[in-house]
């Protein structure tokens, strides 16, 4: 990077950002991508989450999710389905596909992959990984980037929901309708069955945010931690890595006016 340039990457890691770049990945994306990568830090810099996104999410992806993947469709990070194909004295032998949720072509430099791990189980990180290294060790891609939760944001969900739930007076399921959350039965029952024990019965709010997050945002989920730990252990290796983890700082703990159900 040339020294009039302002370092995208501090800037994030000024606010919280978890950043980790793996087998000069760094080389290249500021020798080759600086613009890309300018452009990727940018987007995460106006990243806000709304507590009630975080708690009024169903079963697809959370409305976060679709913002931070629409701002990067609209800088032409689009979707791609890479297919390899071996041939042998001009036969088709095999044929592989490995699609990518966010993938950026730069005439004269190459190919950037991101992916988004938000809140999957924790085995997607092994594709994400391994389909970078097939597709680097092919020559398809330059780098690959994986955005998920930050360890400040994972350490610090179940103040934030439990925040939410003082903040609103919830001490029932009734009070969790009112605000667009139904769980399900399943999860009533093991909520009740520690309020209502004859033993030490524990309060409504602490039961219910102690069974939503280790059922939302428990850690066989994509966050941090997983992710380093196969980072770790060699998974993806030598394909160069930039790794972005989520910070708390990017909560937002203001929900007046703000609508738990999904649209």
């Amino acid at each position: 990077m040339q020294n009039n340039m302002v370092d995208p990457i501090d800037s994030l890691k000024e606010r919280g950002f978890d950043i980790v770049f793996q087998s000069h990945a760094k080389s290249i994306l500021y020798g080759e991508f600086y613009a890309q990568l300018l452009e990727i830090c940018q987007t995460l810099q106006e990243l806000s989450l709304p507590i009630s996104e975080i708690i009024g999410s169903g079963g697809g992806e959370t409305k976060f999710t679709q913002r931070l993947r629409n701002a990067l469709n609209d800088l032409d990070w689009k979707k791609h389905n890479f297919e390899i194909q071996k041939t042998i004295d001009g036969t088709p032998r095999e044929s592989i596909s490995h699609e990518v949720d966010h993938v950026k072509y730069v005439d004269g430099a190459g190919v950037l992959a991101c992916e988004i791990e938000w809140n999957n189980k924790d085995p997607f990180f092994d594709r994400d990984l391994e389909n970078y290294k097939r597709l680097h060790a092919e020559g398809a891609i330059s780098v690959g980037i994986i955005i998920t939760r930050g360890l400040s944001l994972q350490d610090n969900i179940w103040t934030a929901v439990y925040q939410f739930v003082v903040q609103r007076e919830i001490n029932s399921f009734e009070d969790l309708a009112n605000v667009g959350y139904t769980p399900t039965p399943k999860q009533k029952a093991n909520v009740l069955k520690r309020v209502n024990r004859n033993k030490d019965p524990v309060p409504f709010k602490d039961a219910w945010v102690d069974n939503f997050v280790s059922n939302k945002y428990g850690q066989a989920t994509t966050h941090w931690v997983k992710l380093r730990d196969r980072i770790d252990r060699g998974v993806g290796n030598p394909c160069p890595l930039l790794l972005i983890g989520l910070p708390y700082s990017i909560v937002n703990l203001d929900n007046d006016d703000i609508d738990l159900m999904e649209e």
